[in-house]
């Protein structure tokens, strides 16, 4: 790319050039986004983290937030954690999680923890709006709703509950709604 043509990515490079700084923080992207648009007006209104995208791949150094670096570190640890397609994949998944967060917890790593707890709440989120869909069939969303359930039990009280899980499989309410699932154990 021509950096003298007047590209966005140009624009971000040549006021990070102005601003030259050794190691951009958050607070810095904000001030040169907020340049970029003082001196160019619309032609300079981008986001953050674009101008981070940008700055990182020009090779300057970034400063991350704590929430930031615990995404990055444990990235792998997190990838496919919401897999629920199924009342036993969900198990899988709210085990995984409860595992992340324990062992995060004992690390003393609180963003890592943080977002494990972020990610569980996304899937309930995820398992109530497909409960609620009316183009779902009804044996699917019934199964969501029970997996919305399952996400709220843990996020409210995570020691409790793989014994209250155990009863709730074993309930005749539950067997009777989900005869699929069966008692694996």
């Amino acid at each position: 790319m021509n950096e003298s043509s007047n590209t966005k990515k140009s624009l971000i490079l040549q006021a990070a050039r102005q601003i030259g700084v050794q190691k951009w923080t958050p607070a810095e992207i904000d001030q040169l986004r907020r340049r970029l648009i003082a001196e160019h007006g619309e032609a300079g209104k981008t986001g953050s983290e674009y101008i981070a995208d940008v700055l990182e791949a020009a090779g300057l150094k970034l400063e991350l937030t704590l929430q930031e670096e615990a995404e990055d570190q444990y990235e792998e640890e997190f990838e496919d954690l919401l897999h629920f397609k199924t009342l036993e994949d969900a198990e899988v998944s709210v085990m995984r999680l409860d595992e992340l967060m324990r062992k995060f917890r004992s690390q003393g790593e609180h963003a890592a923890v943080e977002r494990v707890l972020n990610v569980a709440r996304l899937g309930k989120r995820r398992a109530e709006m497909i409960s609620r869909n009316q183009k779902v069939e009804v044996p699917k969303r019934a199964e969501k709703e029970e997996i919305a359930n399952w996400f709220r039990i843990w996020l409210e009280n995570p020691d409790a509950f793989f014994d209250w899980l155990d009863l709730r499989k074993q309930s005749p309410e539950f067997q009777s709604k989900f005869p699929q699932a069966g008692l694996e154990e």
